[in-house]
């Protein structure tokens, strides 16, 4: 766990993500607010957290449902929260109350306990449909042919999709991975893209991400 963060630290590397970001954006012709920067917060010790915010941090995505459930009630009014981890069915009922977004939607065990237990939601509680675009088994995710039904049944509002490309140390790898998922998207007119972290973001800014998440670089 990352038990020593310094505020300076923290905020020289935000800034130093947002403007790769900004860069990647203009590169792109895009307009660089569009897109939102999620701290990762994993291997972040609960007591630090509030150094994030102290750095400008503003929105956070939690890996773990027990780790969720322990921190959002102490540190909530800091950051929104998203959900971003493997989702199994039995942690839908504790996320809920807390997030505004869940990332990685990908089962029909999932969907039914979010269904089930959509009355817990926060207001507004939207889900990302986890798309499996490398065919890796060890990936979650759906295959692009089973997204269309799997939207229609959702008892939530689907905003977007999300994906994992394979790990690869240059993010160009990544980018065919990033176009798929913005043009199943696109095609379904879906805006929010959750795809990039800290080794390929300004690649999946590049192919239309709206959510990045970055974990190391913030923390480094």
């Amino acid at each position: 766990m990352i038990a020593s963060l310094s505020v300076e630290r923290v905020r020289e590397n935000l800034a130093a993500v947002r403007a790769e970001i900004a860069l990647a954006a203009e590169q792109a012709g895009r307009d660089p607010g569009e897109v939102e920067l999620l701290a990762a917060i994993k291997y972040v010790q609960s007591d630090q957290l509030i150094i994030l915010a102290q750095a400008g941090i503003t929105l956070v995505g939690e890996n773990r449902a027990k780790q969720l459930t322990e921190r959002a009630p102490v540190y909530g009014s800091l950051f929104a929260w998203d959900f971003i981890g493997a989702l199994q069915s039995k942690h839908v009922r504790l996320i809920v109350p807390h997030v505004r977004l869940i990332h990685s939607l990908a089962s029909e065990s999932a969907r039914s306990e979010l269904e089930r237990h959509r009355d817990r939601a926060r207001p507004g509680l939207a889900a990302l449909v986890e798309v499996n675009l490398s065919g890796e088994t060890s990936k979650g995710g759906l295959s692009p042919s089973e997204l269309d039904d799997f939207i229609a049944r959702c008892p939530v509002p689907v905003s977007g999709l999300m994906t994992m490309p394979p790990f690869c140390e240059d993010p160009e790898r990544s980018r065919p991975y990033f176009r798929k998922l913005a043009e199943l998207a696109a095609q379904r007119g879906l805006s929010t893209l959750s795809m990039g972290t800290s080794q390929d973001f300004a690649v999946a800014v590049q192919e239309g991400s709206t959510i990045v998440r970055i974990g190391t670089r913030l923390y480094a």
